[in-house]
Parts: C-alpha cells; sequence; structure tokens
C-alpha cells in the first residue's frame, strides 16, 4: 500500500515552499466515502465587500424560497443558483449615524465585518471592532501558513479624513485585527502570489535571483514535484498537473500585466503591476483566492472591490459617471439604469470566482461545496444611505452544513452579525456573541 502524505505536505524549492492541493493520497481510504472521518476537507470563508449599495428592485428577489426567479442584476449568477442563498431583510444598525452625523459610507465599510459603530475623530484615535475573519483567525488560522488573506483593488489611505470627519482607515478596510488596527490589504497580483508562495527574507532573495532569469516557480520546485509524482495514481497526478497549470496560467497573466503598464503612456499613471483591465485585475485577485483555499494556505480571506464611496467608473458596460455620485441618483431613471449595470458587471465578476471554486474538485464534492462566500455591502439603497434589508449572498455549503438554493427572507432588522456567529460555528471558531448579534442566523441550516 502507498504511503499516506501528509495534509500539509509542501513542494521545496530554493526560496519557494510551494502549498499541495487535497489529494487522494493524503486521506485515509475510507475517508473518500465518508465524510465523517478524519481527512474531510476543511471550510473556508471569504468576505467579499462592494460600496456604495444597490438598485433594489432589481437585485432583490421577488419571492421566497427555492422557486425564486433570480432578478436582473442576479441574473450572471442563473447557472450557480442551486450553490447559493440570497438573504434580505439583515440589517447593519452601528453603520448608521447614531447621533455623529454623515459619513455613512465610511461607516459602511467599517462596520461590514465588525458590527460596531466607528469611532468619529479628528485625529489618529481610531476605533472601530474586531472583524469576523480576524475573530477566525485568532482561533483557527494556526493550522495554515498564512492565518488570513486581505485583498483589494484600490489601496486607500489610513491617515487624514475621507468622509464626513470619518478618518480614511474606516473607508478603505473591512478587515481589522483589533478595534485601532486594520488589516492592509494587498491590491498586485504579483505581491499576492508572493505572499502566497513566499518563504522568508533570504529566500525571497534567493527566489528573486531566479525569478529575475524568467523562471517559475514550478521550475523552482521541479525536482520535488517529480519525486512526489512517483508516489501518486493517476488521480492525483491528473489533480497535480491541473494545479500546476492553473499556477503557471496566472504567472503569465501577471507577467503580462506588469509588462502591458510598463508600455502604457505616462500620462495614465497606473501603479505598476496593476493591469489596466478592471476585468482582468479582479479575475486575477479572484483567481489567487481560488489557489489560496485550493492549496490550504489559508482559510480566511476578504476581498474589497472598491473602497467605501467608490467613484470609478465602468466604461465596459457604458457607465462613464462614476459610481458613487450615480447613488444619489434622486430617482433619475438614466443614473439607476447605469448603478444596475454596475451592480450585474460586479455580480458577473462574483459568478465568475464562484465558477472556479465549483470546477475545482475537491474529496467527494468541489471547492464552493467546503466553503462559505459572503457577497454584500452595508448600504441597502445608496439613494437613501440606507442600512437595512442589505443585498447579501452566501454561496457554498460550509461543508455541507448550509442549504442552499434559496431567497431566504429573515424579519426586518435581523443583525448581520447573527450570519457571522453562524459562520463562525462553521469555521471552527464559535463564539457565544459578536458585534451587534443577538443570536444564530439558523435558517441556513442545512
Amino acid at each position: 500500500m502507498t504511503n499516506l502524505l501528509k495534509r500539509r505536505t509542501f513542494l521545496k524549492g530554493i526560496g519557494t515552499t510551494m502549498a499541495l492541493p487535497l489529494l487522494e493520497i493524503m486521506q485515509p481510504q475510507q475517508s473518500l466515502v465518508s465524510a465523517a472521518v478524519a481527512g474531510k476537507p476543511p471550510v473556508r470563508s471569504a468576505f467579499i465587500f462592494f460600496p456604495n449599495g444597490v438598485i433594489g428592485p432589481s437585485w432583490m428577489p421577488k419571492s421566497t424560497g427555492k422557486e425564486y426567479q433570480l432578478p436582473k442584476s442576479l441574473k450572471p449568477l442563473e447557472s450557480l443558483k442551486s450553490d447559493i442563498n440570497v438573504i434580505s431583510g439583515l440589517a447593519q444598525i452601528n453603520a448608521r449615524a447614531l447621533g455623529d452625523g454623515a459619513g455613512d459610507h465610511a461607516r459602511c465599510a467599517s462596520v461590514f465585518l465588525t458590527g460596531v459603530h466607528p469611532t468619529k475623530t479628528s485625529g489618529a484615535d481610531i476605533k472601530a471592532g474586531v472583524s469576523v475573519d480576524q475573530v477566525a483567525a485568532q482561533q483557527v488560522g494556526h493550522q495554515t501558513r498564512l492565518p488570513s488573506l486581505e485583498l483589494g483593488l484600490v489601496r486607500g489611505r489610513n491617515a487624514g479624513q475621507c468622509d464626513s470627519g470619518y478618518s480614511c482607515a474606516y473607508s478603505s478596510n473591512i478587515s481589522w485585527r483589533t478595534p485601532s488596527t486594520p488589516t492592509a490589504k494587498e491590491i498586485v497580483p504579483k505581491l499576492a502570489f508572493e505572499r502566497l508562495f513566499g518563504g522568508g527574507a533570504e529566500q525571497e532573495k534567493q527566489r528573486a535571483r531566479h525569478l529575475k532569469d524568467r523562471q517559475s516557480i514550478l521550475d523552482l520546485v521541479k525536482n520535488d514535484a517529480n519525486r512526489l509524482k512517483k508516489q501518486l495514481g493517476k488521480s492525483d497526478k491528473r489533480k497535480i498537473d491541473e494545479y500546476f497549470s492553473s499556477v503557471r496560467e496566472i504567472e503569465l497573466r501577471i507577467e503580462r500585466s506588469t509588462h502591458e503598464e510598463k508600455v502604457k503612456p505616462p500620462e495614465m499613471k497606473l501603479p505598476d503591476g496593476i493591469p489596466s483591465e478592471l476585468q482582468e485585475h479582479i479575475h486575477l485577485m479572484y483567481d489567487l483566492l481560488v489557489l489560496a483555499f485550493q492549496t490550504d494556505t489559508t482559510r480566511i480571506a476578504t476581498f474589497m472591490v472598491g473602497n467605501a464611496g467608490s467613484n470609478r467608473t465602468y466604461p465596459m458596460v457604458g457607465v462613464n459617471s462614476g459610481h458613487h455620485e450615480l447613488s444619489h441618483h434622486r430617482n433619475d431613471e438614466k443614473k439607476i439604469a447605469n448603478i444596475q449595470k454596475i451592480d450585474e458587471y460586479l455580480t458577473t465578476q462574483f459568478g465568475y470566482f464562484l465558477k472556479r471554486l465549483k470546477t475545482t474538485p475537491e474529496g467527494d464534492g468541489n471547492l464552493l461545496d467546503n466553503s462559505m462566500i459572503c457577497y454584500g455591502s452595508a448600504i441597502g439603497d445608496g439613494n437613501r444611505h440606507s442600512h437595512h434589508d442589505l443585498p447579501v449572498i452566501l454561496a457554498g455549503k460550509g461543508g455541507g452544513s448550509i442549504q442552499t438554493g434559496s431567497h431566504i427572507k429573515v424579519p426586518s432588522e435581523t443583525p448581520l452579525s447573527n450570519l457571522f456567529v453562524s459562520m463562525l460555528d462553521r469555521m471552527g471558531a464559535p463564539v457565544n456573541s459578536f458585534g451587534d448579534s443577538t443570536g444564530r442566523l439558523k435558517v441556513i441550516d442545512s
């Protein structure tokens, strides 16, 4: 009988340590037919934030249960309907003013994953709350090489004021390690890739010398990989080959993107290493999240597809006005139509991520089956700056613990934090309460 590999087996090379996807050889044979034994895939969680709310009638389904129809802004998820729950009725009460005036966008981002009202201050004395991803990372992050991974598309600032007296730190971050310490996000695909596959300082220097000569990370672990393949069966060899192909494809895309930036006219003023095309940037970040989960490099991630109050334009769908500007549409039909196009575009990109997870086999199912992906915002209607009836999707079955395929309408003013308490249970990081929670969201239970 072939010797089993440890779950945390790595390929090693000069300046590189490369995690592996879950293979059959890593688990007892009986675990392939029984989900109750050791070897069951871990549950991963990602929290994806988008700014400025949505056009509700085009986003929220009209009927509930499994027979609901996806509205226009969610149509890109039609093929994934059985893998998601649309949850309406949730609120982030602490994103409201509560006596300290304007600043709904800053509160939207800082409260999204914390459930804690931030402190408005003119100085550097910021105070929000510990976010759900970091609560999980503090309890189970030691089980993976990276306790958590934070990604975004725009850096933003942690100093100065960005929204009606609120610190820019609130607008630029959804992940908070402590109430006064946001967790910095990575926006450059190449740097995120190196974080996933890099080693210590000396290893980084060695690997940099090799990569300067256009060597792939796969070249650096080639000898170790060849030794490993001799131990593998046909199915595992296929998984390894598919995984290596994914890694190499991302390397090539990052290399092309970096090169493209170098030949852009100076007036473009694009940050080095960031793709000029928004869709390519988003896809690269989503692909890196898939790799992070596939290799069990981390089980916890956040991704900001826009900072709070983002005024990005979306010319690829015919929207040349700023997102935030349009969100204050005052019932102008043309502006409403443009916001709906943005909503649908962002949903399409989210669908790309879910499809990548779903087509990545793992155990008896796929990565999406073994994940919980929360996609949403803490602003419902951008025109009114409302923080109730939030647009929230929970995708994935959480390792079989979540029943999917429904539009679930919860009682009005149900805290979003209730969902997070239930997710923490499934992450192996249970808490009695979180943020402004009032209980668990049991309606998602399988």
